[in-house]
């Protein structure tokens, strides 16, 4: 969301919740609130203060469902009014595995992840936030894939020589840049429907070989090696192989028909190229 600030401080005042003070946020004249959403009793000010509200904030790396957004809830309605939206990033995890399959907002989620089960119990409790009689918010949620930026891309995996599948074996994985999808949380606050899912994505199709491949070659690094598919999941760490053995598709056309949003880097290889220029990585190929 940081990659937005500068966007969103110049149409809005923004108010940012912090566990500590950043001089990077005053510096963008971001108005600073101390909280955590982990302790309820320091969530008070927030009571009120907003009409509008991007939750960003992850679940709990455990447990069955997400403490953060039922406090995050339960801080918001103390005020006497209400937002009048709310965007919260999600994972296009909630949907499971697709078998490869393309997936549309339609399609109903089938977490097979602890990880992604929080998941879906945040967006639950947000559309029942959403529907309060009398003090209805208009709650839109993105469901955001693998997010990467020039300072966010795996190359470590590569480094180490973790394998990838075979390509016979390959699971399908989506994309989408940092600054996209905040331009994504831009658009949704002015644009989203009320009680309204979106897959924010990038138009790229690919392999999970194919992308480690294209990032190999961009930053003159060996190539992950091939094995079949059972090999690799008795080879890489349990939390890396539930990314990795989970494959869709997701279709982008209801953020683009209806956020209207242009993505700055509609692919991969755009994305890359910009990292690439911003690491000062000679271009190959």
């Amino acid at each position: 969301m940081r990659r937005a600030l500068p966007q969103l401080v110049r149409r809005w005042q923004v108010l940012a919740l912090v566990r500590r003070h950043d001089p990077q946020l005053e510096a963008l004249g971001v108005t600073q609130i101390e909280g955590d959403l982990d302790r309820p009793d320091s969530l008070r000010r927030l009571a009120g203060i907003a009409d509008a509200v991007i939750h960003s904030a992850p679940p709990p790396p455990q447990g069955s469902g997400d403490p953060r957004t039922r406090n995050l809830i339960a801080a918001l309605q103390r005020g006497k009014s209400l937002p009048r939206q709310l965007v919260y990033i999600s994972t296009s995890g909630v949907y499971g595995d697709c078998g490869g399959a393309r997936v549309s907002e339609a399609r109903t989620p089938a977490a097979q992840s602890a990880r992604a089960a929080r998941r879906v119990d945040a967006e639950q409790r947000l559309r029942r936030f959403g529907r309060q009689r009398g003090r209805p918010c208009r709650i839109s949620i993105l469901r955001a894939p693998g997010i990467y930026a020039e300072d966010r891309l795996p190359l470590e995996r590569l480094h180490k020589g973790l394998p990838l599948m075979l390509p016979a074996e390959d699971s399908h994985t989506n994309h989408i840049h940092a600054a996209d999808l905040g331009r994504a949380c831009i658009a949704a606050l002015t644009r989203a429907g009320a009680n309204r899912t979106y897959n924010i994505s990038d138009d790229s199709s690919l392999a999970m070989g194919e992308w480690f491949d294209a990032l190999a070659d961009a930053f003159a690094l060996p190539r992950a090696p091939r094995l079949p598919r059972e090999d690799v999941r008795r080879s890489v760490p349990p939390m890396q192989w539930s990314f990795m053995a989970e494959s869709r598709r997701l279709d982008n056309t209801r953020m683009k028909r209806e956020l209207r949003l242009r993505l700055r880097y509609p692919d991969v290889a755009t994305g890359i190229a910009a990292a690439q220029q911003h690491s000062g990585t000679p271009c190959s190929g």
